[in-house]
């Protein structure tokens, strides 16, 4: 029985290829995005579950206030992780890892020299906390001793060859670290970390190698990340009042010691020392306000809104399968009559309906599992990430997808099969089902639903979009073009003054400057006590050399900056117009700060606020102090960036041949403040552009059967002089109601969405009503593009063929 509903399913869909290809077709499209967008957001929602034990795996991070600025961070002190398994009941285990120095680490084999941006100090307990695999090495020991060192597979292979390491010689091989050229010896081999793990790593070195391992001041935030193993039983919010109390008692004393004042007088000014838990799942998405973790954080918002195109594309879909198939069934009120009066039963006419159903949606779903595959890697380029198809066979995942196609083919066959199957076979035959079949009110509820959809995705496109332009755009407060960077050049040692000069007099250089921060990067933070007050203030800080506002062409706007004729100026600051604001002086040039050993810091400029950070936050108080030399180099052109690069090179390689050349260039450095909007623009712009396509093919079909059942009346208003763009206008109509109808629907929903997203920037676009006029100018002409075809061809037929059509 089963068999014959297919045949019969199989041959109706060859019987009327056209409307079987639009149902095809827009549905495998929206199950196709709807799987690529599923993998996407499964991936963000998975990152770092595949520990065994994640659930109970805790991050701890510091939330410092001070002087009304708040400095949250993920990282602590390096004597926080042993006293947590010691002094706090319920944990079970802690570790540290610690990515110093943040720009790479230099790495030398023989004359092979590396700078590993991905280097890592970790505990001797690494592979036993987390589930990483070692491939080879024990891993109760490879990292315990200290100045062990264990690669990946790539790594070992770039040092010693792909021969060396598959011959199992590279245990026991030496690797020197670090600009003092300290021995470091191979201890194991790693399996990489998972793509989805906030902990990216090439290379591990034990930890108890590290300078800084035995710091043991608990107010102290360098770096290190520390995470600790809960007791299942034990509650998050016990052991986080202990953590708390752990870090009164032993940052108290030191606090007083440092700011001079009680404890009491420290929070009664409003400031806060604290720490906090926060579940090893939720590093990737769930804390935004945290920009210093090992690895960029996502955004749940802006997953959450790919999340909902994702599923208003497969809703487009769905809604264009069911209307065609509603529509068409009208057609099928006879045949539903003749074989009933032939004896078929209802229960056999509702299987045979519901497994044409079955057959469209198991076609489609088909089409959408070998598009997704093919598309994927386009799609991660897209996505900026890598993915795997194989989750789609994951349970879950699976489940998901099998019950949203079981779903759709119940909802798309289910009028036809209980509705048309419940008449008389008397009253079909006599077509008294033609009014209610036929009947557009459903549809155009769910062409309006589609269309305002794809409307409010449109516009959300076009405001992301604008947003981008208006950051790309934005005067930052410094100019961000023909700047090269040079990284990590305190490997010049001695020679870091005459390499200055040499880079300097190269044509088409117009200035250079060293400064500690790659900008937009300002990641140190310090407190400074304004003269005569016992109020310490927290700014970010970092120091510059002389000509540091030329290359940058910060601009100036009180006062001057540092000069090379007062040698005073080694003991003044530099603040930006946010710090000025935050202190509240009217004529900073007069004030002063207190350093250490009571000396005066007098403030001798104050120059432009700029962005350093991301253009969700305003920007921060900012301290410049005077350094002459540092590990940065920002050198300002006017000539060719590739001959720049190039001279530059031959410059570093005569005075420090044996460490590598590493540079970027600042207006690339500015565009990862946005790489996530960047990402979501591209996303929505893709992604709507499917949306209003596969809505467009529903109404290419919706068109088609419209002229077709109008084809008797466009005969007769021919024959009575009606011409054919009256014709046409007349039929049209209706649709561009819907659209209209859509449009006004849409834009409010786009516009909810995007007012909400926009809040969270502090620097941000206005809505501007342009917006609203191109999505709906697009929208217009698309639909009426996509209807006009059929109505044209139909109205342009010959008079009698309509007229003579059953």
């Amino acid at each position: 029985m089963l068999k014959n509903y297919l045949i019969v399913a199989v041959r109706n869909i060859f019987n009327h290829k056209f409307y079987a290809a639009l149902n095809i077709l827009g549905l495998s499209l929206g199950l196709t995005a709807s799987m690529l967008i599923g993998l996407y957001v499964y991936d963000e929602l998975t990152f770092d579950r595949f520990h065994d034990d994640y659930k109970n795996i805790y991050h701890v991070g510091t939330h410092v206030r001070f002087g009304g600025q708040d400095f949250i961070t993920s990282s602590t002190g390096p004597i926080l992780a042993p006293a947590l398994v010691q002094q706090i009941t319920g944990i079970e285990a802690a570790t540290r890892l610690n990515p110093w120095p943040l720009k790479g680490i230099d790495m030398h084999y023989g004359d092979k020299a590396f700078s590993e941006q991905r280097a890592i100090y970790v505990d001797s307990n690494f592979f036993d906390f987390f589930t990483f695999t070692l491939l080879e090495g024990n891993k109760e020991t490879v990292l315990k001793e200290p100045y062990s060192i264990v690669l990946t597979p790539a790594s070992a292979k770039k040092y010693f060859g792909a021969h060396s390491y598959e011959s199992g010689s590279v245990i026991g091989k030496i690797i020197t670290v670090g600009q003092k050229n300290t021995a470091f010896t191979v201890t194991g081999i790693a399996a990489p970390a998972p793509a989805n793990s906030h902990i990216q790593y090439d290379m591990l070195l034990s930890l108890a190698s590290h300078t800084d391992v035995k710091a043991n001041r608990w107010g102290d935030v360098d770096g290190t990340y520390t995470y600790f193993k809960k007791n299942e039983r034990t509650p998050i919010e016990l052991l986080s009042a202990q953590l708390n109390e752990l870090m009164t008692v032993n940052v108290r004393p030191e606090m007083e010691s440092s700011f001079n004042m009680t404890s009491e007088e420290f929070e009664k000014q409003g400031n806060l020392y604290s720490i906090f838990p926060y579940p090893l799942s939720d590093s990737h998405l769930r804390h935004p306000e945290i920009t210093d973790g090992l690895a960029p954080n996502g955004s749940v918002t802006s997953l959450y809104m790919i999340g909902a195109v994702g599923i208003f594309i497969l809703l487009i879909a769905c809604i264009n399968f069911m209307n065609l198939s509603t529509a068409r069934s009208a057609r099928r009120a006879r045949e539903v009559g003749l074989r009933k009066t032939f004896g078929s039963g209802k229960g056999k006419l509702v299987m045979q309906f519901l497994a044409e159903s079955a057959v469209y949606v198991l076609a489609a779903l088909l089409l959408a599992f070998l598009a997704t595959y093919l598309l994927l890697p386009f799609f991660e380029i897209l996505a900026g990430k890598t993915l795997s198809p194989g989750t789609l066979l994951v349970p879950t995942v699976a489940g998901g997808i099998l019950l949203i196609v079981v779903l759709v083919a119940l909802l798309a066959g289910s009028y036809p099969a209980f509705y048309l199957t419940s008449f008389k076979p008397i009253d079909v035959l006599k077509g008294k089902l033609s009014a209610g079949v036929r009947s557009k009110g459903v549809r155009s509820i769910l062409v309006v639903v589609q269309f305002s959809i794809s409307m409010a995705l449109m516009i959300c496109t076009l405001v992301v979009y604008d947003q981008l332009v208006f950051m790309r755009q934005k005067n930052v407060g410094l100019d961000k073009h023909n700047v090269l960077v040079l990284q990590k050049t305190m490997r010049l040692g001695g020679n870091l003054e005459a390499f200055k000069e040499s880079v300097t007099r190269l044509s088409g250089v117009s200035y250079a400057s060293y400064a500690d921060a790659e900008f937009p990067e300002v990641n140190r933070a310090g407190t400074f006590r304004p003269k005569g007050t016992n109020r310490d203030i927290l700014f970010q800080v970092y120091h510059a050399d002389y000509d540091h506002l030329a290359a940058l062409k910060i601009d100036l706007v009180a006062g001057r900056f540092f000069s090379r004729e007062l040698s005073s100026d080694s003991g003044a600051v530099v603040l930006n117009e946010a710090a000025v604001k935050a202190l509240g002086w009217t004529d900073p040039l007069n004030e002063r700060f207190e350093g250490d050993n009571h000396s005066d810091l007098p403030v001798i400029g104050v120059i432009r606020d700029f962005n350093f950070e991301s253009f969700r936050s305003e920007v921060r108080p900012l301290l410049i102090l005077l350094r002459a030399h540092d590990d940065f180099m920002h050198v300002r052109y006017t000539a060719n960036a590739a001959e720049i690069v190039s001279a530059i090179e031959s410059v570093w390689k005569k005075l420090a041949p044996n460490a590598p050349f590493e540079y970027a260039f600042l207006d690339q450095n500015f565009d990862q403040l946005f790489r996530e909007e960047q990402r979501l623009g591209k996303l929505f712009t893709v992604m709507s552009s499917v949306a209003i396509f596969v809505a467009c093919l529903g109404l290419l079909g919706l068109a088609s059967f419209t002229a077709e059942q109008r084809t008797r009346e466009i005969g007769i208003r021919k024959v009575m002089g009606a011409s054919v763009r009256s014709i046409t206008t007349l039929l049209s109509r209706e649709f561009m109601i819907l659209v209209a109808i859509a449009f006004v629907l849409g834009s409010a929903t786009g516009w909810y969405a995007m007012h909400e997203w926009l809040n969270t920037f502090a620097y941000r676009i206005d809505f501007s009503p342009v917006v609203f006029i191109v999505s709906g100018a697009i929208a217009a002409v698309i639909a009426w593009l996509t209807v006009s075809y059929h109505f044209i061809r139909a109205a342009g037929s010959n008079p009698c063929d309509a007229i003579r059509h059953e």
